[in-house]
């Protein structure tokens, strides 16, 4: 089987927050999950190097767009490695390939009469000398009176356009923006109506999306699909390729989403690999990014993928509602966010991976207090997990010289091992991560109970063959439970399987032989508490009226 995960492509116009890793981290889950499975993978994402944000960020700094991209490219790709993202390839919007692939999409769904010229009045800035691109242009919503941008209203989830909204500024300078008359591209999204009609109802049927990515595509289809511009006036991007209109740029919702299928060629053709099964009625994908992302994925890219006549549309939206810091909503212009770079220079990747996953905001928003996130690391991974592994493998490094005693392990606790791999497993394949995990830490809590119960500085002394036993089951359970954590938690999962030498790679039970320990040492080190205090007045020092 063909599992393509495609994960949302972030601005390189700033550092990562954790609300980005909180909506990115379930497609690294799917990833190392289904290698183990020994399905066929491609895991792709990548830096959205083009658009206003970035050109914006360049003018304020005085230096040039592409040294901004640059940057901050970078600084993904350092930060998502760090944090054991396993894409099997992270690329940026600004290459070669990239624009020649989009551009040949462009030119398809133009050649297909999906894609078509139209007069229009846009937002134009006088006192930047500049149309504004849809995010650029922000006011008040007309459906519900919050504010939004010229695209979306985050509050409600209406898609808009900007000459729609109230009381509208130009967000670079402040001012009101004027109109001009202007000729774009537009695709024939309401072309696409019954046919995505169909595909939703289906989509619903299979429980395979998210339930707000099910709610909002229906609300966008009972008010009637409209179309869309999908060219604009910037200063950089990917130039439209028809003669007389290179000044303009193909508009970033399509160049965006079209990275997906272009990261997918570029895989194809740096590895000397076929990519078209990942794009056949086979494939079962799985796209993974924030609610505010739905549209451009269960609509747009899939109105895009059938004007292209591919029949890989997507199969699982994975869309997570928003993540609050301290019981506030993030804002990158307040300042009121925890920075990956920064958590990543003090805390353990995984102790990052667990909190965002145990604490996943699948269903509804979700908090990350430093509170929280500390506690659960000292009970969760040290005082549980990593208390479990550490005190079993001490006792045989002390009582046994290391020395892993052979024993058959009872049937009851191998069916236990069995049934998780499976729950699991399941969990994983329907985007329920948070479930999951918590399935396997009833295990690590059923673990702490049965060395608790056995006794084993007991038994050494009264019945050394049933403490053989007892370590011997214990062993089993470690490795059972570093292995299913794998997906979830790669890097203490690694130290495990290296103290206890093994290498399984499929996703089924693992049995240890008997077998020396090295380097037994703590998995996690506990956290002062006192922490707490210090990462709330750093965050309240950083903050921007």
């Amino acid at each position: 089987m063909s599992i393509f995960i495609g994960g949302a492509w972030p601005y390189a116009n700033g550092s990562l927050h954790l609300g980005h890793i909180s909506s990115l981290l379930p497609g690294d889950i799917l990833a190392r999950y289904y290698r183990l499975k020994g399905e066929r993978v491609l895991f792709v994402s990548g830096s959205d190097c083009n658009g206003t944000p970035i050109t914006i960020r360049a003018k304020q700094e005085g230096v040039s767009p592409q040294e901004i991209a640059n940057r901050y490219h970078q600084e993904f790709e350092s930060s998502l490695g760090k944090l054991g993202f396993s894409y099997d390839i992270y690329t940026r919007t600004d290459t070669h390939h990239h624009h020649k692939i989009v551009q040949e999409i462009f030119l398809e769904l133009l050649e297909k009469g999906l894609i078509y010229k139209k007069e229009i009045e846009q937002t134009y800035c006088e006192n930047d000398q500049q149309f504004l691109p849809d995010r650029y242009v922000e006011g008040t919503c007309p459906n519900c009176g919050a504010h939004a941008r010229g695209d979306q209203c985050d509050y409600c989830s209406t898609v808009l356009e900007p000459l729609e909204l109230l009381d509208r500024k130009c967000k670079i300078c402040g001012f009101p923006p004027t109109t001009r008359l202007t000729e774009q591209f537009y695709f024939s999204l309401s072309s696409m109506q019954t046919l995505l009609e169909e595909y939703t109802r289906g989509a619903e049927n299979n429980k395979n999306w998210r339930d707000n990515a099910i709610s909002l595509t229906k609300r966008y289809l009972r008010e009637g699909l409209q179309d869309r511009a999908v060219s604009r006036d910037l200063p950089i991007g990917v130039s439209v390729p028809v003669a007389g209109y290179e000044e303009k740029k193909i508009y970033v919702w399509i160049e965006a989403v079209s990275g997906y299928y272009t990261a997918s060629k570029l895989w194809a053709k740096e590895t000397n690999h076929d990519d078209s099964t990942f794009w056949d009625s086979t494939t079962t994908s799985y796209y993974v990014h924030g609610k505010d992302n739905i549209p451009f994925h269960s609509i747009i890219w899939t109105g895009i993928l059938a004007g292209l006549e591919k029949a890989a549309l997507p199969t699982h939206i994975v869309s997570n509602e928003y993540l609050t810091l301290e019981k506030k909503k993030l804002s990158t212009s307040k300042n009121w966010a925890v920075w990956v770079p920064d958590i990543l220079e003090r805390y353990h990747p995984d102790s990052i991976r667990y909190f965002l996953t145990i604490n996943a905001p699948e269903k509804r928003d979700a908090d990350f207090s430093w509170k929280e996130f500390i506690y659960s690391h000292n009970s969760e991974l040290l005082g549980a997990y990593g208390n479990f592994v550490n005190r079993t493998l001490k006792f045989i490094h002390k009582s046994f010289d290391g020395e892993v005693p052979e024993k058959d392990i009872p049937s009851a606790i191998q069916d236990k091992v069995e049934q998780l791999y499976e729950e699991v497993g399941h969990c994983i394949e329907n985007t329920s991560f948070k479930l999951g995990l918590e399935k396997i830490f009833e295990l690590v809590r059923f673990s702490n109970k049965y060395f608790d119960e056995q006794q084993p500085w007991l038994q050494i002394k009264d019945d050394p063959d049933a403490c053989k036993q007892t370590l011997a089951n214990c062993v089993y359970l470690i490795a059972n439970l570093a292995h299913v954590l794998t997906p979830f938690l790669p890097f203490s999962s690694r130290k495990v399987k290296d103290m206890i030498h093994f290498r399984e790679t499929d996703w089924s039970s693992v049995l240890v032989r008997s077998q020396q320990l090295t380097n037994v040492e703590p998995l996690f080190e506990r956290i002062d508490t006192e922490k707490i205090t210090e990462e709330l007045e750093r965050l309240t020092k950083q903050l921007v009226d």
